[in-house]
């Protein structure tokens, strides 16, 4: 399929990169210009490419941002539209057009709209995956709040990773900070995350089960941080609370992927009931340790969650009411799905 050029610029013209940082942007020009600012100011590294996916057809915003940083010099990339809303859409049409179009690219990055990279992440994600050997590499995502966050909120595990030590770990959970190996999109092939995500988020979870499942090494990077803004809409404890929930469901979802048969579904069953019975010894464990309701709610949320989505219900906390998708995309038998408007 054809590649748009960004103003000119003709990917045949870059100099070959080593790596490609893809972003998928959806109405946060504002965010994506200081990601890319951000990007601009990487040092020890200069052999890389962006590719920004505008997930609004609409609006645009975040397509002319990326023309305007583009023609000025400061980096070198191209953008193109993912007119089917969704975050997995746009995440798969960000590493197809990166792979295609930087065929000399080993390693393949993702950065949020709403993140800025520190000044060596880039080279320091490289580094680790060099010295490693690891397939794929991640690093944490320090959270700045829009305004005065309450202590209920900071420590509230939805805004913290699991992972404080650098080295090998069994597996990353986010594709806001990450680095995967060109072997890695080849081998797992297309979708690379699951569309039934599109709306629900946790695409990425189940894109790193399944790079576990495949045998793929992960390792973690302690000092390569992106920082992220949270809005002041997501620091309310009705949002987080329904977060939790969303969780819950993604995580039986992945595990129903997993799960077939009659066992399969007992299986399933039985996870659901043990995470109601322990739930609120969980709850009871957060509360002593840290003094708030909110975090020590997580457990109750995600139990709550397992369950509805056992019963066919899942939220789409991801979805914009106010975007009318200019055609529906059906997945094929093999989970494909059509190709963007580029």
């Amino acid at each position: 399929m054809p590649v748009s050029k960004s103003n000119g610029i003709d990917v045949s013209d870059m100099t070959s990169p080593e790596a490609v940082v893809c972003i998928p942007t959806f109405r946060r020009p504002a965010g994506l210009k200081r990601t890319l600012q951000s990007l601009a100011a990487q040092t020890g590294t200069e052999r890389f490419a962006v590719v920004v996916v505008e997930n609004d057809a609409q609006r645009l915003e975040g397509k002319q941002v990326a023309e305007a940083v583009f023609s000025s010099g400061v980096l070198s990339g191209l953008q193109v539209i993912e007119r089917t809303q969704g975050n997995c859409s746009a995440i798969n049409t960000a590493f197809r057009t990166a792979t295609e179009s930087f065929p000399t690219a080993e390693f393949f990055l993702m950065i949020d709209d709403d993140e800025e990279a520190s000044p060596t992440w880039l080279a320091g994600m490289i580094e680790t995956a060099r010295s490693s050997g690891a397939d794929l590499v991640g690093g944490p995502v320090d959270r700045r709040f829009e305004g005065d966050a309450s202590p209920s909120l900071q420590k509230h595990p939805l805004f913290h990773s699991t992972i404080t030590r650098s080295g090998e770990v069994a597996s990353l959970h986010g594709t806001g900070n990450c680095l995967i190996r060109r072997r890695v999109l080849e081998a797992l092939g297309e979708p690379l995350l699951d569309p039934r995500f599109n709306f629900l988020g946790g695409g990425d979870m189940d894109f790193f089960t399944r790079c576990r499942l495949a045998g793929f090494k992960s390792h973690w990077n302690e000092d390569a941080r992106v920082h992220e803004t949270v809005p002041a809409q997501r620091m309310k404890a009705r949002w987080v609370f329904n977060r939790s929930i969303a969780t819950g469901v993604i995580n039986y979802t992945i595990d129903q992927k997993r799960y077939h048969g009659p066992l399969g579904g007992a299986a399933l069953v039985l996870k659901n009931l043990i995470s109601l019975g322990i739930a609120p010894f969980r709850a009871a464990r957060a509360l002593l340790a840290t003094g708030h309701w909110l975090p020590a709610s997580h457990p109750l949320g995600l139990s709550i969650g397992r369950n509805l989505a056992a019963l066919g219900l899942a939220p789409t906390p991801y979805k914009a009411a106010n975007v009318t998708p200019l055609f529906e995309i059906v997945p094929d038998n093999a989970g494909r799905t059509r190709p963007a408007e580029r």
